[in-house]
């Protein structure tokens, strides 16, 4: 064979093992992220025909599922009625969108196809998607709603032993059945992890855990709690500019004491405060197993509205350590702070699902609990739980108390609005039983004229958490 024909055929074995190389790459390799792609006009027209999986409560409730429709495709429908809108959102093929539940867990409930299959395709039978089954509790998401009574606001309650969400319902809502039918203003906007609201004196939470866990403060320690108090060249007051004298820290987190508190994370420091701040999840978006987008990284933003980078020298330490100075949360991490005290100083990844189940009944994988960040040690986690049920048993969160049951929590009421305005912003977070804490929770209601934390946001806990316990929860 002559020289130039040897090279000619090498030439074509080389362009055809590339063409081999790259159909390989995008046929086997990159299947999985192209049919996951919400831009593949093919994948639309595909989930059409696909039967998704359904999405179940934990006790079996049918959240979302599959019906006929015309042409032999399938549509969704929510037999709760909006119940649970936000955590498990909507999926509309034809127009390629969804939120929620629905999002993340696509893959489980449409069933992913494997680089083979998607060569295969047309002679293999078409996927038919998993089940997913959630860790949502309706009788508790039922009294959320009842307890909001149509007030604009969010509850989040964890099991803080493994980071399962039992109740995710904020206000304003909608009806997942009908989004193409929202009212003007009307939106898919779930409060419970994507707003933006200051936490008030709940975050006190968070500068106690830095505090004593550093070794520069006990609960025992001497602040003076006088009114007012300077804190970055500014005076900051108690509630009705009340002075305490000094008092003890157990004192100053029972009675809200502002001065107090500012003066602790001023000397706590910068760099402790914001370390701290990250153990329990600031400063990043929450892990959930939910759509990015739709989730919130909670931290302090700067007036020009630009969040602060971590450590900023530039943040008012004093006045974000009470939950002031810029800060802004979503209610999801307020119940991810409680739930670390009441789980031994560990933050566990929070999750809405509970376990994925084929067809067939055989369960294709559980979701374990994970240990997201050792927020602080035990003992101080025992010392600050101790603390948040003083807070309960003769402070500002009188009204969360449970009869025999002991409640564990911290109030929070912060000014909104203009100034001279009235409006507030209600915070409870706290966990019971306080001794074996199975229930942690966060309850905000937004735009109040002049309500409390302990008068407004307290007794929705209260009642949360009672229907939790109720179900042995």
């Amino acid at each position: 064979m002559s020289t130039p024909i040897v090279r000619l055929f090498a030439v074509i074995v080389l362009l055809f093992a590339l063409l081999v190389l790259f159909t390989s790459r995008w046929t086997v390799f990159q299947a999985a992220s192209l049919n996951n792609n919400p831009l593949n006009v093919r994948t639309l027209l595909d989930e059409l025909q696909i039967k998704r999986g359904r999405i179940l409560a934990a006790d079996g409730t049918v959240l979302a599922r599959s019906v006929p429709a015309p042409a032999h495709t399938w549509s969704r429908t929510y037999p709760t009625d909006g119940l649970f809108s936000q955590p498990v959102g909507y999926s509309i093929a034809a127009q390629g969108r969804s939120a929620g539940l629905e999002q993340s867990a696509g893959p489980d409930l449409r069933g992913v196809q494997t680089g083979l299959s998607s060569i295969f395709g047309p002679l293999s039978p078409r996927p038919v998607g998993n089940d997913v089954y959630t860790t949502l509790d309706p009788k508790a998401q039922r009294t959320a709603v009842s307890q909001l009574g149509g007030r604009a606001g969010s509850v989040v309650a964890l099991d803080p032993r493994t980071g399962a969400v039992l109740a995710m319902y904020a206000n304003p809502t909608y009806d997942n059945n009908h989004v193409d039918q929202l009212a003007p203003g009307q939106s898919t906007f779930n409060n419970s992890t994507q707003a933006a609201w200051p936490p008030g004196s709940t975050f006190k939470v968070v500068t106690a855990a830095a505090a004593i866990d550093s070794g520069k403060y006990t609960p025992n320690s001497m602040v003076n709690g006088d009114s007012p108090k300077t804190i970055s060249g500014v005076p900051l007051q108690n509630d009705n500019n009340q002075s305490f004298g000094n008092i003890d820290l157990t004192q100053a987190l029972t009675f809200s004491v502002n001065t107090v508190w500012a003066q602790v994370a001023e000397h706590v420091g910068r760099g402790t405060m914001t370390d701290y701040m990250k153990r329990f999840g600031f400063y990043a978006k929450p892990p959930l197993d939910y759509p990015p987008l739709q989730i919130r990284a909670s931290l302090p933003v700067a007036p020009n509205g630009r969040p602060y980078p971590p450590g900023s020298p530039n943040e008012d330490i004093g006045r974000i350590g009470i939950g002031q100075g810029g800060l802004l949360v979503t209610p999801l991490q307020m119940a991810m702070v409680v739930a670390a005290v009441a789980h031994h100083g560990a933050l566990m990844k929070p999750h809405l699902t509970d376990k994925v189940v084929d067809q067939d009944g055989r369960t294709v994988r559980t979701i374990d609990p994970t240990v997201l960040s050792q927020v602080m040690k035990p003992s101080t986690a025992q010392q600050l739980s101790l603390m948040m049920r003083r807070v309960v048993e003769e402070g500002t969160g009188t009204p969360a108390q449970l009869g025999g049951i002991s409640v564990a929590g911290k109030t929070g009421t912060a000014s909104i609005g203009a100034p001279g305005s009235g409006l507030t912003q209600p915070w409870f977070i706290g966990f019971a039983p306080a001794d074996n804490p199975k229930v942690a929770v966060a309850v905000t209601v937004a735009l109040t004229h002049g309500g409390f934390g302990g008068t407004i946001a307290a007794p929705v806990a209260k009642a949360v958490m009672q229907t939790l316990l109720a179900e042995g929860k």
